[in-house]
């Protein structure tokens, strides 16, 4: 190995990198970094496993990190979020894409007969908490001006903002966050009462001919309020192999979907802030999903990619933060307990309880009012269950942003489990050992946690990877062939 002097080389990452290549385990290291397909924060492991023919003891085939650059074997973060991973949020969207449009087309394990059953796409919204900029729209689609008189952009930093801060309803705001997976909830359960009610059946007797099925994806608006994307599907009894009776149509949903958002109430109450009557708002949007190879606006394989779209969008795509603002050490309160209980100051965040301070967060003026809003109102004991300093960084949702019920699809984890099957097997034919029998291998391993990230040399790497991929995906779908 030759001897380089980098001293003159100015970047540390690049020193680094330069470091990195004229190791003679460089190639293993850039398999590793090009497996994970440009990954940012990959988990690096240490241990070693052991393949094991039961009959006969024979040690089939061994392997230790111990053989590793570094000692450590990488592997992906498997982080969902855009602004965290774009390589693994990819992954993540892309599989939210197959389950979805299994659901609606077949495939999967899904049968495609599924496609006849009725399936429309809704979309839940907020309600208001006080007026805010916008680029409302005439009936024939031209943009109109504000309420301030003014005509926004769409890249208008004020869209989303309250006109007038001081009368906004922030703590309704934040309590219809931290409640917004409850109305959902509560949402499904008025639509099969309002689904029994409708065919003149009991809810026992209606379940006995019908299944409601359903796949739904959270979204944050430009004013930091969380609304809901879902398809929602009828089924017969057994689920996707079984159409549901003839008399349950689409329409028969759409007229069901509209009733039940209508009932469905929260009530909230609190010396501070009153008596709070939560609900969903009046824009609610229902359409018919038509057939893949019509010419509608919403066909399954639209559905399906525009699910697929905001599965990975967080609160941070609105403008918010990606990470839980409180302090790890003191777990948000401030201050630790010593053994007799006696509370002492948490020194890592001057006991605020914050791991970084509200005045300094680089937010706009809006989402640093609805954090403070979450910090305010977690603090009283009437709301310690909702737990929003711990979500103050989400604005209060503490919900998943993806959900699906159990017999509308596959699920994501036999796709990855499919996934893996198929890596493994091809890392087992590159390696050219023999098709292990599963009745007679025994695999036993052992596992370490050692840390995350890569050396400033390896992002780079990694950061070629993901830019290299990103314009090969771009130019396939471009119509580029290779």
């Amino acid at each position: 190995m030759v001897t380089l002097d980098l001293h003159h080389v100015a970047s540390p990452a690049v020193r680094d990198l330069l470091h990195l290549i004229n190791q003679p385990d460089f190639d293993r290291a850039q398999e590793q970094i090009e497996r994970l397909g440009g990954c940012t924060e990959p988990v690096r492991l240490t241990g070693q496993t052991t393949t094991i023919d039961s009959t006969t003891g024979e040690v089939v085939r061994s392997y230790t990190t111990t053989e590793e650059p570094a000692g450590s074997l990488l592997t992906a973060c498997g982080n969902r979020r855009a602004s965290r991973c774009p390589a693994c949020s990819r992954l993540y969207a892309a599989d939210t894409y197959h389950l979805i449009r299994a659901g609606l087309s077949g495939g999967k394990t899904v049968p495609d007969t599924v496609r006849t059953h009725p399936r429309v796409f809704v979309t839940l919204t907020p309600p208001s908490f006080g007026p805010v900029h916008n680029r409302p729209t005439t009936p024939g689609g031209d943009i109109r001006p504000c309420r301030c008189r003014k005509l926004h952009e769409p890249t208008d930093a004020l869209l989303g903002t309250p006109l007038n801060p001081a009368t906004y309803d922030y703590a309704g705001a934040i309590l219809f966050n931290a409640h917004a997976g409850t109305l959902w909830a509560r949402f499904t359960t008025y639509l099969r009462r309002e689904l029994a009610a409708r065919l003149g059946m009991t809810q026992k007797a209606a379940h006995a001919v019908l299944r409601v099925s359903f796949a739904k994806v959270a979204e944050y608006q430009q004013r930091g309020l969380v609304h809901f994307h879902a398809v929602i599907r009828l089924d017969g009894p057994d689920g996707t192999s079984q159409p549901p009776p003839p008399y349950a149509t689409a329409a028969v949903l759409t007229d069901d979907i509209r009733a039940a958002a209508s009932r469905v109430r929260v009530m909230v109450e609190s010396d501070a802030v009153g008596e709070r009557e939560l609900g969903w708002g009046e824009q609610l949007d229902v359409r018919e999903i038509a057939a893949f190879g019509t010419d509608a606006e919403f066909t399954d394989q639209a559905v399906a990619a525009y699910v697929a779209k905001y599965a990975t969008k967080f609160a941070d795509a609105f403008g918010t933060l990606d990470r839980a603002l409180f302090c790890r050490p003191c777990q948000g309160r401030g201050a630790t307990l010593l053994p007799p209980g006696t509370p002492l100051p948490c020194t890592a965040c001057d006991g605020t309880g914050q791991a970084r301070p509200l005045p300094r967060l680089a937010v706009a003026r809006h989402v640093r009012q609805m954090i403070r809003t979450c910090w305010e109102l977690g603090r009283l004991p009437e709301f310690a269950h909702l737990k929003l300093w711990k979500w103050a960084h989400m604005l209060g949702f503490r919900g998943h942003f993806s959900t699906k019920s159990r017999a509308y699809s596959t699920t994501l984890g036999a796709l990855r489990a499919a996934r893996r099957a198929w890596r493994t097997e091809q890392a087992r034919i590159h390696a050219g050992l023999p098709e292990p029998a599963p009745d007679t291998t025994l695999v036993v391993g052992h596992w370490a946690y050692q840390g995350s990230g890569y050396s400033p040399g390896a992002a780079l790497l990694a950061a070629h990877v993901w830019h290299r991929r990103e314009l090969e995906r771009r130019f396939i779908a471009e119509g580029g062939c290779g």
